[in-house]
């Protein structure tokens, strides 16, 4: 079954093809990051006139809402990517694995939101956030290999450093970053919920997804039978990072810490200029597309104002001892920033793909 999205036209940061409507196939369109493209299609008004939502047998027969709609969660099979032009894995890596060359095949573009394929040949790691930011011109491609979608902590980080640039060049920077449950799907939040419940009562805490008490602790490693381990996730952070800014900012140094949330990253970056600044440079350098810088403790960053955002929450402070020093206090919802980079990828190969399987 599919869905239609709405078909008024809407303006793109990055246009796609005037006149053009395109198939889509979501695959993992039960998971978190299935819903939010979703919900970001719907909102960008993407062109498509077919969408299906695909996943594994736990999810067949679900309804979701697409858009004004409600279809049902298919099951994966090769017929389903049949004429379809994009197709998203927000599935898990194995999922994506295992079926990311039936879609390709069949003609269909992919972006991969499990980065279960940043090392496959001709993959590029993409933010078109960051792609924006550095100038970089949109290469047309007939046949554009698979589109990995930065990790969002990755995104932020590299928007944030490459605007304070504008004030001063980064001598140092060092960030550590905390992870929401949410991370892991909804598996992970619902494992935090039932440790947070259970401790409460004084019952035995769940630790499938974890491997460690996180309800009401924070910690720098999983436990040692969790996967992915919280140090290959910090691995990744700084390996997407890389790929996206290239030589254009420094990599920072970075922790990454399992905080007891269930949505959204917060960031604490310290950064050190080559020259005296202040506070008001800073944010004149920062300020910008996806970018919010707040002043009050009413607007300041948390994960819960930052919840359904595509905008960065950011707020400054000076570094009482250190002149040239600045702290960063940020917050994001991961969710919602891979699903918009998503979609612009998409948007960006839209706009030079001829419609269905080129021959």
């Amino acid at each position: 079954m599919s869905s239609n999205f709405k078909s008024a036209p809407a303006s793109h940061t990055e246009p796609v093809r005037g006149g053009n409507f395109y198939r889509l196939a979501i695959v993992g369109a039960g998971s978190l990051k299935g819903k939010e493209v979703a919900d970001v299609l719907n909102d960008r008004n993407f062109p498509s006139i077919d969408v299906k939502l695909l996943d594994d047998d736990q999810a067949l027969g679900k309804l979701e809402a697409v858009g004004d709609e409600v279809t049902f969660i298919q099951n994966v099979r090769t017929e389903q990517f049949q004429n379809t032009d994009f197709t998203f894995f927000a599935s898990d890596p194995e999922s994506t694995r295992k079926n990311w060359k039936t879609a390709r095949n069949a003609g269909s573009a992919i972006v991969d939101l499990s980065s279960a394929l940043e090392d496959e040949p001709e993959t590029a790691v993409r933010s078109p956030w960051i792609e924006r930011q550095l100038g970089q011109p949109l290469m047309p491609e007939l046949q554009p290999g698979p589109a990995v979608v930065a990790h969002p902590a990755a995104v932020v980080l590299a928007l944030l450093l490459l605007r304070v640039q504008k004030a001063g060049a980064v001598k140092r920077a060092v960030a550590t970053v905390f992870e929401p449950a949410s991370e892991h799907g909804q598996k992970g939040m619902d494992e935090l919920h039932e440790q947070t419940v259970n401790l409460l009562s004084f019952q035995p805490m769940p630790k499938n997804v974890f491997d460690v008490q996180v309800a009401f602790n924070m910690v720098a490693r999983y436990g040692d039978h969790s996967v992915p381990a919280l140090a290959t996730v910090e691995s990744r952070v700084l390996k997407h990072y890389q790929r996206i800014v290239g030589k254009d900012a420094p990599l920072p140094s970075l922790l990454l810490v399992q905080a007891p949330i269930f949505h959204g990253h917060a960031f604490a970056i310290h950064l050190e200029l080559d020259q005296v600044a202040d506070v008001e440079s800073i944010a004149r350098a920062l300020a910008g597309e996806h970018v919010n810088l707040t002043h009050g403790a009413e607007d300041a960053p948390t994960n819960v104002n930052a919840a359904g955002q595509s905008d960065i929450q950011v707020s400054i402070a000076a570094d009482a001892s250190h002149p040239n020093g600045f702290w960063l206090w940020a917050a994001s919802d991961n969710l919602r920033i891979a699903a918009a980079n998503a979609v612009e990828c998409a948007e960006t190969m839209a706009a030079t793909r001829p419609r269905g399987k080129i021959q």
